[in-house]
């Protein structure tokens, strides 16, 4: 099934044949166009997407058909090829170029694709036709930067805001995006700008008290962000809102649901309250009334995909498989659609024991969701991978890299597949590959470092990529226990059950708790490693690390 089959009928042999038929086309290329597309449908079932994508945009080349020219612009916009969607939508506007959604089209792409300075005249043409005032139209365009590459938008917002300096609102929309390219200070400033322009700007204020808690101050942040609700005989709900957030925040959850239900109270058809809500008591454990609180939600159809979302988890919490599969499976838009889809996949591989049709889901989502194909195709390079299909699982991790190249989990995970499979030389390969190509990784860094130190006798080299690793994320309990890791195979035991006990109160997991017991033995305190191993079965028993420190270090221990 072509994968916007629900949108637009896919190209079948007839459907082909009439736009062959159709246009007034030469024969020779209406049948090359014809074949293109068919062309484009057999790629698209291997899951060759770049290709599909390719014969689309070369169909779009010799068609006067405008449709085929939108499609191949929507499937590459859909898939993330954008320079393939940026030249179908240039191929789109010379076919229609009275048409306006081509030309907001082609200024998206332009900025997906950082072309900044093209962009930004495609913007500037956008904002100067649009109704009202300029600077209002600009800020409007927030909540289509705020989804695209946090710097890049940062820097166009910059380019697009040069002529409306005295703006509250293109200032706030600047403080929005400069906050999300991590530039604090920036943010800061045209945020203080906005409110000194409108003192009376409630979304400045909330930003400004974001703000503050970015930068650490989390007790002052919510002092001003109380003020503003204490000090407004009607406060205004979205500031209880962020409140209840910044307490949420701070883990003081009670005093968040006492704002929630505040807001409720004045309320009661606020579902931003309810879905927070029921957000609150679910992490408290609190399963039934989340339970309640969620269906509230769905039956207001608002917010839909995440009570489907969070119904699913509650029903997977509680051991009801078919519900938990019945209700992830309608999550199909939204952030939580990828992680719902490959939880179903997981239960109906393992717990209903239909791993071949847990994989045809996937393949079928991506058939029917084409903006989420690529990330199927990761989570069935991921369920390969649990299903131990080592070799399945290596071939679509090199198809879905080739789509995402840029993408360091992947390769991540990837050399790990390569290190379980047995391949060290090439896994070792694979995680020099990426810490050259994101050489300030704390990720990369620690997975070729603590690679070394546990596969190879390389321990130098080992610990100098472990503490630089350290330096990007000092206060990783991972990377502290590979530092632990790494003195122990350098023999100096005091230093590494120094590392390591800071790594496992962080974070006590079995494989910390078996590093640590072999450092104990070789220290000679044998009763303290004997209980601490005896403590961490109890959490996790039957863990394949802490069996084999016990048939190493006590084998003839009860």
């Amino acid at each position: 099934m072509h994968p916007d089959s629900r949108q637009l009928p896919a190209p079948t042999w007839l459907a082909c044949l009439a736009l062959i038929c159709a246009g007034p086309l030469a024969a020779d290329d209406a049948v090359e166009v014809g074949g293109h597309l068919l062309a484009a449908e057999v790629a698209m079932e291997a899951d060759n997407y770049r290709e599909a994508v390719a014969e689309y945009l070369a169909a779009a080349r010799l068609s006067t058909d405008v449709e085929i020219a939108q499609r191949a612009t929507r499937l590459g916009f859909e898939y993330g090829f954008n320079e393939e969607a940026l030249e179908a939508a240039k191929r789109w506007r010379e076919l229609a170029p009275d048409d306006d959604a081509v030309h907001r089209v082609i200024a998206l792409l332009e900025l997906r694709a950082g072309n900044l300075r093209a962009a930004r005249r495609s913007y500037e043409a956008i904002i100067e036709a649009a109704p009202g005032r300029q600077d209002r139209a600009l800020a409007a365009l927030l909540s289509e930067f705020a989804n695209e590459d946090a710097e890049n938008a940062d820097r166009l917002m910059r380019m697009l805001a040069k002529p409306y300096p005295h703006s509250p609102e293109v200032n706030y929309a600047s403080a929005v995006l400069a906050l999300q390219a991590g530039d604090v200070e920036y943010a800061d400033e045209k945020v203080r700008r906005a409110l000194e322009l409108d003192d009376d700007f409630m979304r400045a204020h909330l930003l400004y008290a974001r703000i503050l808690l970015v930068k650490g101050e989390q007790d002052a942040a919510i002092e001003y962000t109380a003020r503003l609700v204490g000090n407004d005989p009607m406060p205004d709900p979205d500031a209880r809102m962020e409140l209840a957030l910044m307490y949420l925040a701070a883990g003081r959850e009670d005093d968040a649901l006492s704002q929630v239900n505040q807001v409720l109270l004045e309320d009661s058809a606020r579902t931003d309250a309810l879905r927070l809500m029921a957000i609150i008591n679910f992490r408290q454990g609190h399963l039934d009334a989340a339970w309640a609180d969620f269906e509230d939600l769905l039956a207001s159809r608002q917010y839909t995909m995440d009570a489907l979302y969070y119904l699913a988890r509650i029903a997977d919490l509680r051991g009801d498989v078919d519900q938990a599969i019945q209700l992830y499976s309608e999550v199909r838009t939204g952030q939580n659609a990828v992680p719902a889809q490959r939880r179903a996949s997981a239960l109906i591989a393992f717990e209903q024991d239909d791993p071949n049709y847990a994989l045809q889901r996937l393949f079928d989502f991506a058939d029917q969701e084409p903006g989420f194909a690529v990330d199927m195709l990761f989570a069935r390079a991921q369920l390969l991978d649990a299903l131990d299909r080592d070799e399945e699982a290596l071939a679509t991790y090199d198809k879905v890299i080739g789509y995402r190249p840029d993408d360091e989990s992947l390769a991540l995970s990837r050399a790990e597949l390569l290190l379980r499979m047995g391949r060290l030389e090439d896994a070792i390969g694979a995680y020099r590959k990426a810490v050259k190509r994101w050489p300030e990784s704390p990720l990369s860094l620690n997975a070729l470092g603590y690679t070394l130190a546990d596969r190879t006798d390389r321990y130098r080299e080992a610990e100098k990529l472990i503490r630089k690793a350290l330096k990007y994320d000092p206060d990783s309990p991972a990377i502290i226990d590979s530092l632990g890791w790494v003195l122990y195979k350098l023999g100096d035991y005091e230093a590494a059950l120094e590392q390591l006990e800071i790594a496992y109160d962080a974070f006590p997991d079995p494989e910390v708790a078996s590093h640590l017991v072999d450092v104990l033995v070789e220290l000679g305190r044998r009763d303290e490693a004997l209980e601490l191993l005896e403590q961490a079965e109890e959490r996790d028993p039957g863990h394949e690390l802490l069996e084999d420190v016990r048939e190493r270090r006590f084998p003839a221990a009860d």
